[in-house]
């Protein structure tokens, strides 16, 4: 039966996420409950309690969601003061990304892509039967201004999806990058997912509203410690929404999901205040960093800090930490050998991996 396939699927190379917490607990031998998990950006400081609540007395789990999630953009537009028509709610911004994916794709399409970057973006074309021309980053993984618009003419791609702050180095697209990719003839998705670690002015999202060829993405999986119930949503352009309703999925945000992003947009004061905890850590982690030998940490502007590793074996490293206890990311792929990634937790994780690292 696998001649009814769509071809291109055949040759698909799966998406390769981290292992689950439970499953890692398990493989370790070591209780959830004692284990430093610094391997996938999560907040470190778990779900607000006004979040919790909301959860425990879910009224309606019975009835189906709201198809256009009306409170939670309400929410959402009243929060950035930006237009609630122009805003799709979705089940993580990853749901949106192959939205768009399948508006704009044809099967042999080119999407460019700037690795080294967040996965889905590559993934997501392959899926849908298109071709992905990459540019690499430059060496401190910044984008390659010139040969990016160089392959924007050449290739003449639909749409372009640029992650600012960038995963996995946390890098802030510049400016002037941005302005000269508006000029062009394509539609340019920044994926601001670790925006609200960045510095105040980064964003592009109240720029969408005056636009035809700028989308932004966010998610509450970061900052609002809602990764487990996958909810993001996007800002886009007038002129696309009416298409984007008529092939989203109707239910695509759970009830759960929505009640949470609501509770936490009502306590946005205490998220804003745990976001500038996470920063303050992330600058004592970076210098921390900084002071081990075998280290090299790259500035970031996320909650999350990358770091190549010197003259010694990056895979072993992480085995090591594992052990100990404390998980983070290890990168094997071009662009990023010998490298891990640690994302901030609190103080006193912090302390942990960094008498850890020390002592190795």
């Amino acid at each position: 039966m696998k001649e009814l396939l769509r071809p291109h699927l055949l040759s698909l190379t799966p998406y390769t996420p981290i292992l689950p917490f439970e499953a890692l607990s398990e493989q370790l031998g070591i209780p959830a409950d004692e284990i430093i998990k610094l391997d996938a950006n999560e907040n470190p400081y778990g779900t607000l309690p006004a979040v919790a609540d909301a959860l425990k007395n879910l009224p309606y789990v019975h009835i189906y969601p709201d198809p256009e999630s009306r409170f939670l953009r309400r929410a959402l537009a009243d929060y950035h003061q930006i237009p609630v028509e122009n805003i799709l709610a979705g089940a993580g911004a990853d749901e949106l990304i192959d939205l768009l994916l399948r508006f704009f794709i044809n099967p042999g399409d080119t999407i460019l892509n700037c690795p080294p970057t967040f996965g889905m973006y590559a993934f997501d074309t392959a899926i849908n039967g298109g071709q992905v021309i990459n540019v690499p980053r430059l060496d401190d993984f910044s984008v390659d201004a010139d040969a990016l618009l160089e392959a924007v003419a050449v290739h003449q791609p639909k749409l372009l999806f640029l992650a600012t702050p960038n995963n996995p180095d946390g890098g802030l697209l510049r400016s002037e990058i941005i302005d000269a990719l508006l000029e062009q003839n394509l539609l340019l998705v920044l994926d601001e997912a670790y925006m609200e670690f960045a510095p105040p002015g980064a964003s592009r999202m109240k720029e969408v509203a005056k636009r035809e060829n700028l989308i932004v993405l966010r998610t509450f999986s970061k900052w609002a410690g809602l990764a487990g119930l996958r909810v993001g949503y996007g800002v886009f352009p007038a002129w696309l929404m009416p298409y984007l309703w008529t092939a989203k999925q109707p239910y695509n945000v759970s009830v759960a999901a929505s009640e949470a992003a609501l509770a936490a947009l009502k306590n946005a004061d205490q998220l804003e205040k745990i976001g500038q905890k996470i920063i303050a850590e992330r600058k004592r982690l970076y210098a921390a960093l900084q002071k081990i030998d075998y280290l090299e940490p790259y500035p970031s502007q996320s909650n999350f800090i990358l770091c190549k590793v010197i003259g010694r074996d990056a895979a072993k490293l992480k085995e090591n930490l594992a052990k100990q206890g404390i998980l983070i990311r290890y990168f094997n792929k071009p662009g990023l050998d010998d490298h891990i990634r640690i994302s901030v937790g609190m103080p006193e994780q912090v302390d942990v991996v960094v008498r850890a690292l020390t002592k190795i």
